[in-house]
């Protein structure tokens, strides 16, 4: 099974238009446009039902003590974990095309509604939903559903990297009902993957290492 995009190249950057934050020349970051990208797809084996995608930063800082703090710079060794960004259930078969600015366009304060998507498709919650709770910021606390693009600590001295999977299930539906996480659809779709395919583009927000 392969999976493309038109929006970046495998290993690619990811371009602004498809991220939550972007630099600012007068600031460290302002809101970006936060567009999902196009993702696009063939060969899946016999078998296949539906469809999953699952976008994930694998990352994320393990803790946020020094995120975007001025004076310090987050190490290239600090222990890192996965911090999911797009949560897609129940595209059929008879889909193989996701488009640009489908799923997503602009950032949506307390996160977009959900768990319905597009044409009987399902959206679970983004990590979003648990980082705005921990920052306490209030203004965008809430559920957030589908995707919500690239936000890298500012003072990271990682490169981020963002990786788009496609699961090929040998199931019509994810066995979840009301709202969900990504976690919770991996636990369930684990017995019925039949196939998978990834890409990975990257994204930073240090000017230090802006290409």
């Amino acid at each position: 099974m392969k999976l493309w995009s038109n929006s970046f190249v495998d290993n690619g950057v990811i371009s602004t238009e498809f991220a939550f934050f972007k630099l600012d020349i007068d600031g460290h970051v302002v809101l970006s446009s936060n567009k999902n990208p196009h993702l696009a797809w063939e060969d899946a084996p016999s078998g296949t039902q539906s469809f999953v995608i699952i976008c994930r930063d694998v990352d994320a800082p393990t803790h946020g003590d020094d995120m975007n703090r001025e004076g310090c710079e987050i190490p290239l060794d600090l222990p890192r974990v996965t911090f999911l960004h797009w949560v897609l259930v129940d595209v059929p078969l008879t889909v193989s095309e996701i488009a640009a600015a489908s799923h997503s366009q602009g950032v949506t304060p307390r996160g977009k509604f959900g768990p319905e998507a597009l044409d009987g498709l399902r959206h679970g919650t983004n990590d979003f939903t648990n980082w705005f709770r921990f920052s306490g910021d209030q203004s965008m606390q809430g559920s957030y559903y589908g995707y919500d693009g690239p936000c890298p600590p500012w003072n990271d001295a990682r490169i981020h990297h963002y990786v788009f999977t496609l699961y090929a299930l040998n199931i019509p539906k994810v066995l979840l009902s009301g709202s969900f996480d990504g976690h919770q659809v991996y636990s369930s779709i684990k017995s019925h993957v039949l196939a998978e395919a990834s890409i990975t583009g990257t994204y930073t927000l240090n000017p230090r290492l802006v290409r």
